[in-house]
Order: C-alpha cells, then sequence, then structure tokens
C-alpha cells in the first residue's frame, strides 16, 4: 500500500486528546467518509483500506450522518415508486 505524508501542526492531535497513530486513523476514516459521499470511492474499497468489513464501514457513515445511498441510487428508489 502506498503512504502519503500529511502535515498538522503537532497541537492538533494533541488538543484532540489522541496518539499520533490514533490521530492518522481519524484523519484517514474522515478522508474515505467523505469521498464516499462524493461517489469517489465505494463502501467496500473504503473498508478495506481502514482495514474493515463494510458493515463496519456503513456504521461509520451513520455515525457520520452521511447516507449510504447516493444520489443515483435516490433517483432510482424515487423513479421505482412512482412507476409502481
Amino acid at each position: 500500500m502506498k503512504q502519503y505524508q500529511i502535515q498538522f501542526p503537532e497541537e492538533l492531535a494533541f488538543s484532540l486528546k489522541m496518539q499520533d497513530d490514533e490521530f492518522a486513523y481519524e484523519i484517514k476514516k474522515m478522508a474515505l467518509v467523505k469521498f464516499f459521499e462524493l461517489g469517489k470511492v465505494s463502501s467496500g474499497k473504503a473498508a478495506k483500506a481502514l482495514g474493515i468489513t463494510r458493515i463496519a464501514f456503513l456504521d461509520i457513515l451513520h455515525l457520520y450522518k452521511v447516507s449510504i445511498f447516493n444520489d443515483a441510487d435516490i433517483e432510482t428508489i424515487i423513479a421505482d415508486k412512482n412507476n409502481a
């Protein structure tokens, strides 16, 4: 797996009361949640990148109040309902 380096002020992790590894994981998790929300990554790929199950990633989406459905899914559901 390729690694990227992102710099943050040291006091940021400290002010959040997080150790370096915990802070790095939180940043990675939040980035993947946002990428999913923007439709840039699937839930399966995000889960794999985090080393968790897809169900666990869907639970994380719920915590961040991000819908598990993308706009195309919602449009399909609405169209199906209107055609029923």
